[in-house]
């Protein structure tokens, strides 16, 4: 996952395979946008999601939308 490009503001589009993600909640993860469990101890808790079948998703990236992790196009309101 090295070439996916986080920008504030802007939401991550990344292609996954079918399966269950952990997206990191604290920001502290080394494997970003995913959680590597650096949030313990600070009262935060990765938000999981399920990918059913191969396909592009576009995570939140600035923390307003309602559908989290997905982008809901809040970042441009």
């Amino acid at each position: 996952m090295s070439d996916v490009v986080i920008t504030p503001n802007k939401p991550i589009a990344i292609e996954l395979e079918p399966g269950t993600y952990y997206r990191c909640a604290c920001g502290k993860s080394t494997n970003q946008p995913f959680c590597s469990g650096a949030h313990h101890g600070t009262g935060l808790t990765p938000i999981a999601f399920e990918v059913k079948e191969k396909r592009e998703v576009h995570l939140c990236n600035c923390g307003k939308t309602a559908n989290s992790p997905y982008c809901d196009g809040s970042h441009a309101k």
